[in-house]
């Protein structure tokens, strides 16, 4: 397989924080994300997913459960039965009780019921096949791990399920958006956000041709940067801090890094 530059609407988030999430962002967080995820100690980090991923990949599955056996949207005891099989009993009382009510909300709202649907993933499937995109004489590779597609008024509908307070950022629709174009070239796509714990979809997204020309140029403008910076500290370990400088305070409230990290600052009240 020939090796590409590459980008995802995750690692343009890492670079570039959502509009009011500016005091959230840290550099080095992608730093140990990007660049030193095969070393031993960070690798074990990246493997343990915290109670939000946590909750959101068993909710992908047990929506993907239900339209397997479409059946246990009809039995009484459906929502057990899915529980069951994600083997729900093993996790804390928290994960339980927040996975158990998304599963009771889709049970009593099951929005895909009855829909022509193309892809629907579990969740766990790992990394999705990259969609080869060329822009002049520049080629890279662009991952977009997408939820679900199904067929709405004759158009793709793109669906991103989104748990607790999960914010809808509008540049994972455009990204979706774009791989569309790619993907099914002869089909005019929307896209959308749902919340599976709140009930509540985000309004319709589309994009016109030069919108996405617009995004794909982001795309290929975040790609070249993540390959200076991962060849960059290649050549130059030691220089970690300066290639990815830390943003100590209210970004460590919430990283998995805090551990190995040694601008990890606990905030004091006021």
């Amino acid at each position: 397989m020939v090796w590409r530059p590459y980008v995802s609407f995750n690692i343009w988030s890492q670079f570039v924080p959502a509009v009011g999430k500016e005091y959230w962002h840290c550099d080095m967080k992608r730093g140990f994300t990007r660049a030193r995820k095969n070393e031993p100690l960070v690798k074990l980090l990246l493997e343990q997913d915290t109670i939000p991923q946590k909750i959101g990949l068993l909710s992908q599955k047990g929506i993907y459960e239900f339209h397997q056996n479409i059946q246990l949207l009809c039995q009484s005891n459906g929502v057990e039965i899915v529980a069951e099989k994600l083997k729900l009993t093993q996790e804390s009382i928290e994960i339980q009780q927040r996975v158990l009510k998304i599963l009771e909300n889709y049970y009593q709202t099951p929005i895909l019921l009855g829909k022509t649907i193309i892809q629907l993933c579990r969740g766990d499937e790992g990394i999705p096949e990259p969609i080869l995109i060329q822009q002049g004489n520049y080629f890279f590779n662009l991952f977009a791990a997408i939820d679900c597609i199904f067929i709405d008024n004759g158009k793709l509908h793109i669906l991103d399920l989104k748990t607790g307070r999960s914010d809808c950022d509008r540049r994972q629709a455009f990204v979706y958006l774009l791989a569309a174009t790619y993907l099914y070239p002869q089909q005019k796509a929307v896209a959308s956000f749902y919340n599976l714990e709140t009930g509540k979809w985000s309004e319709l997204i589309t994009a016109t041709d030069p919108q996405l020309k617009a995004i794909q140029g982001k795309l290929v403008q975040i790609a070249q940067e993540h390959q200076k910076e991962l060849h960059r500290y290649k050549k130059n370990p030691c220089e970690f801090a300066d290639i990815f400088p830390a943003n100590p305070g209210i970004p460590c409230r919430h990283c998995q890094f805090t551990s190995i990290c040694q601008f990890y600052q606990v905030e004091v009240p006021a």
